[in-house]
């Protein structure tokens, strides 16, 4: 395979087709990077690599069941011959059942398993064998306010984001451990506004939508690509993701009898489930969806947040300067 030659970072992107992986695909490629694109849905991949060649980068097309450890790695190692040492590694592949957990079949508690939690394991040990000799790199695990707090009817889902916060502190120590400039870290996302909705298995009677207003996927990118690049351990998208986290840490009970009030029906519309809908739990979904979905009407486009997340050491530097002016001033009185 004949190699790029490209002097700008090589950056591997999973569930790079659709939502979120596929809009930090197109963030990146800003910067004239090489797209290594990882996913299933091969229309997706096409539609993601013409992304990444018209903002004027580089992109390989590697067709991938997160799922399969193997094939991750046959992917990685395919990256590296073509692309270039790989300077980032994104993990934003996922699935998700939307059922009550005593309905679920266990082989799609598994699959949801496999993909969600698996396959960022599967990327990141990928990586770290590649990153690790070099003692360089970056690796995001893709997160949710979901990994501190459980929901109704994403028992799986919720599971796994929980899964991959412990498998984020357990590496990232062990890479402190062994002095390794490898860098890890987590981005935990609120809803996004991505085609998830119109293709997550669910056994419920109308359709699937987010829990609150959801975010538009370009500013879940922003947050990933910040996060590739900051050297910060968490980085926390939305005050809808706080509230989730700081609810669960205050009043956890309270969240538990407030939900199970809420949230049934709050994940879904007023439309029925269409009998001939497809899931992409096992098999994708055929077409380019890209990267936004059917609720970009209630969907924000920005998040004050972030700013302040990305901006916190001047932040704090201006904070600290008025808190020094103002106490000179308390100090000093007209005689």
């Amino acid at each position: 395979m004949k190699k790029i030659p490209n002097e700008r970072k090589v950056v591997v992107v999973t569930g790079a087709s659709a939502g979120v992986g596929r809009a930090t695909v197109r963030r990146f490629a800003q910067e004239g990077t090489s797209v290594g694109l990882i996913a299933r849905g091969i229309d997706g991949l096409e539609g993601a690599r013409k992304d990444v060649e018209a903002a004027g980068g580089h992109a390989l097309v590697c067709p991938c069941d997160v799922a399969d450890a193997q094939a991750v790695e046959q992917a990685a190692e395919r990256i590296e011959q073509s692309l270039g040492p790989i300077d980032i590694w994104i993990n934003a592949a996922f699935a998700g059942v939307l059922s009550p957990f005593a309905e679920m079949s266990l082989e799609d508690f598994e699959r949801v398993t496999r993909v969600t939690y698996l396959g960022q394991v599967h990327g990141t040990f990928a990586a770290l064998r590649r990153m690790m000799p070099r003692n360089r790199g970056s690796i995001v695990l893709v997160g949710s306010a979901l990994a501190y707090r459980g929901i109704p009817l994403q028992s799986a889902y919720c599971g796994a984001k929980h899964a991959i916060q412990g498998f984020h502190d357990s590496v990232r120590a062990e890479l402190f451990h062994a002095g390794s400039k490898v860098r890890m870290s987590m981005v935990q996302l609120p809803g996004v506004n991505t085609p998830q909705f119109d293709w997550i298995r669910t056994s419920m009677p109308m359709r699937p939508k987010p829990a609150s207003p959801p975010y538009q996927p370009e500013i879940a990118a922003e947050a990933i690509h910040f996060a590739s690049t900051s050297g910060r351990k968490e980085v926390r998208l939305g005050w809808p993701t706080l509230q989730a986290i700081w609810g669960d840490r205050l009043a956890s009970p309270l969240m538990d009898r407030y939900l199970a009030r809420t949230a049934i029906d709050g994940q879904q519309t007023d439309q029925p489930v269409s009998p001939d809908r497809k899931d992409n739990l096992y098999e994708p979904v055929k077409g380019d969806h890209g990267a936004h979905g059917s609720f970009g009407a209630k969907a924000r486009k920005s998040s004050s947040q972030l700013w302040i997340t990305k901006n916190r050491l001047p932040l704090a530097i201006g904070g600290g300067i008025m808190a020094l002016v103002a106490a000179v001033g308390g100090l000093w009185r007209p005689r």
